[in-house]
């Protein structure tokens, strides 16, 4: 991607709002890499009976930027159908376990990159006043939308460490040999 290591304007958005793009497709780009050439037994791969796989990582990722998309755009929670659609990737575990797994790499980049357009679709029809608003997170913290975006990235890195450290365990496992 042009200029994927420069943090600075971007057509379309205002200044503040096009760094927290950058720095978001940066972070992407990190994550596309990780999973570059995964075959499906690679994506299901669970190292022990507690971990997730790579496969339920990544909808766990876009799990949590819909989330927050509900949280900065639309009526601040998820809707009952969203809930239906995202719940065992935003909690992970058990139900992931058994219910995240066959999905070739197409699947889990494609769920990406649909919930990323919305993203960069709202953030183009916001400025950098937006980032600023305000309101009560958790325990009666204050949290603006800027560090709303900025937590998303935050735990698509995170999460992308996980990747990177399940992929080699994948690699040497014999049942994905």
């Amino acid at each position: 991607q042009r200029d994927l290591y420069l943090i600075g304007d971007i057509p379309g958005f205002t200044p503040q709002i096009s760094r927290l793009v950058s720095m978001m497709n940066y972070t992407r780009s990190a994550t596309l890499r990780a999973v570059s050439g995964l075959a499906v037994d690679e994506l299901d791969y669970l190292h022990d009976p507690h971990s997730n796989s790579i496969g339920a990582l990544l909808l766990h990722i876009a799990s949590a930027e819909v989330g927050y998309q509900a949280a900065t755009f639309d009526v601040g929670e998820l809707t009952a159908e969203e809930t239906a659609k995202w719940n065992v990737a935003i909690h992970l575990g058990e139900g992931a376990r058994a219910e995240i797994k066959g999905f070739g790499l197409d699947h889990y980049l494609g769920v990406l990159e649909d919930v990323r357009a919305k993203t960069l679709k709202e953030l183009g029809e916001r400025d950098d006043q937006w980032l600023e608003e305000q309101a009560t997170f958790g325990s009666g913290q204050r949290v603006n939308n800027y560090f709303k975006w900025f937590h998303v990235l935050t735990h698509e890195v995170n999460h992308g460490g996980q990747i990177r450290w399940l992929r080699s365990r994948a690699a040497r496992s014999p049942s994905t040999a």
